[in-house]
């Protein structure tokens, strides 16, 4: 349809300009956030500038929302204000038929924000983690394999670990410590090492201490195929769940759960990563409520009410993802309760736009 094309070439200058504005903004704030700290260590400019480039992907994924707020806004504000609107409603053309485009938009960059992220931030904001503190001379807590301890069948078997190769599949200095359900001690073993075959781990001239009346006694440990936990539990239990890709974060969780561990977190953020994902569809219900109501000042209005729009959308995801990660309320409530809230305020705001 023409006015479905004829929309489109109104609205994408004006979001490509939104999007490059805010990923500009959000990168100059975390760059000027850290650059005492840069220059204290005497952090090269390339270094800084390799930094904020890898903080690229992150900033768009962030700007995302925001940009098509500002856009979908100001599109139909500037229509609204040369009176081209009011001819499309003439014409017998309704509101929300004429939006239509801009709700696949919404749609489109809704599924593209959650691969986006998935394939692209994830592994780039973890470049840029590591990036930064190797700068800084901190302690990276992922690619650390050194002191590892982690816990599994809900709490009773516990790994310590001096070093794990990963790419060899090999854990280093491995003591194992099963307890019973009350909590007693029942036994220890001690190997040089144990290496991955593919289904359980191979002990290497493994010692296992047991209770004999009062006596705690070792023997040499004959082969057992009975410890079956992941290589990559391992590896997860370093990670950042912001740093995992959607199914390895629900690997972790799954993890915790079977280890008896907090997990709160960890499953607040994973929810929160797929209901972010939405939030483009839901400001460009959002906009389309707003677009016909700025006839003055359309610039100046449009961004604020996109800033408005977007403080008080993270704000109130901040205070929900809080509540979820300290019990109060469920991790997917705490997650999508802002993102039903602004379907349902832009739905209400849609029926009182002007037509």
């Amino acid at each position: 349809m023409i006015l479905d094309r004829y929309l489109v070439r109104q609205f994408m200058p004006i979001f490509l300009v939104a999007i490059s504005m805010f990923v500009l903004l959000l990168c100059m704030i975390d760059l000027f956030s850290n650059l005492v700290r840069y220059l204290n260590n005497g952090v090269s400019t390339s270094d800084i500038l390799l930094v904020s480039y890898y903080y690229l992907p992150k900033s768009f994924s962030y700007a995302l929302p925001m940009s098509l707020l500002f856009a979908a806004a100001y599109s139909l504000g500037d229509l609204y204000a040369r009176n081209e609107l009011t001819s499309i409603f003439c014409a017998g053309v309704p509101f929300w038929r004429f939006s239509v485009p801009l709700l696949v938009i919404g749609i489109l960059a809704s599924v593209f924000a959650f691969s986006f992220n998935d394939i692209v931030v994830i592994p780039t904001y973890k470049m840029k983690n590591d990036l930064s503190r190797s700068l800084l001379n901190e302690r990276p807590s992922d690619e650390n394999r050194t002191d590892i301890v982690i816990k599994a069948r809900q709490g009773r078997l516990t790994y310590a670990v001096d070093y794990f190769d990963y790419p060899g599949r090999i854990l280093n200095g491995l003591t194992i410590i099963e307890h019973d359900q009350e909590g007693n001690f029942i036994y220890l073993i001690r190997a040089r090492s144990a290496r991955w075959t593919g289904d359980h781990w191979a002990l290497n001239n493994a010692v296992i201490y047991e209770w004999d009346d009062d006596f705690l006694v070792y023997s040499p440990l004959e082969y057992t195929d009975e410890y079956r936990e992941d290589p990559e539990t391992f590896r997860r239990n370093m990670a950042n769940v912001e740093e995992l890709r959607y199914i390895d974060a629900w690997h972790l969780i799954r993890d915790l759960q079977a280890a008896g561990l907090p997990f709160l977190t960890e499953l607040t953020d994973t929810h929160q990563r797929l209901s972010f994902s939405t939030v483009s569809f839901v400001v460009i219900i959002l906009s389309i409520s707003m677009g016909g109501r700025f006839r003055k000042n359309i610039l100046l209005m449009s961004l604020l009410s996109s800033l408005g729009g977007a403080v008080i959308f993270y704000v109130m995801e901040m205070l929900s993802m809080m509540m979820a990660k300290t019990g109060y309320i469920s991790p997917f409530i705490g997650a999508w309760f802002p993102v039903v809230s602004f379907i349902i305020i832009g739905i209400l705001l849609l029926r009182s736009a002007k037509t």
